[in-house]
């Protein structure tokens, strides 16, 4: 069995990517800090919010799939999705990652599996 990344260092280690890229995070809720699962919502200048989840895929691997209404869609049903979620898992870490480019952030999440 591989070993997997502690939950606390991946959430730090997106942390700094996004203010290394001029942005701005802000941990809404903490969760296990070994084996939490984790809920980013991705704004740009603190608007448009897009929910991505990390999810265990098959293979074992973990991916980020999006996990909320899309930007465009309804942005204020964004808190009640996070209540729902903490709710049914008290472990869940939420992030606010507000940034310059939410696509290109997103894109590459995938390297913090």
């Amino acid at each position: 069995m591989e070993p997997r990344l502690a939950t606390s260092v991946l959430v730090s280690a997106l942390v700094r990517r996004a203010e290394a890229e001029g942005g701005f995070a802000a941990v809404l809720a903490r969760g296990d800090s070994t084996a939490g699962a984790v809920l980013v919502v991705l704004t740009e200048k603190g608007a448009n919010p897009v929910v991505y989840e990390r999810m265990l895929q098959p293979s074992g691997d973990y991916a980020w799939a999006s996990a909320g209404p899309r930007a465009s869609e309804k942005a204020e049903e964004v808190p009640a999705l996070i209540a729902r979620r903490r709710r049914s898992d008290p472990d869940l870490w939420v992030l606010e990652l507000d940034i310059p480019s939410t696509e290109r952030f997103a894109a590459g999440m995938n390297a913090f599996g």
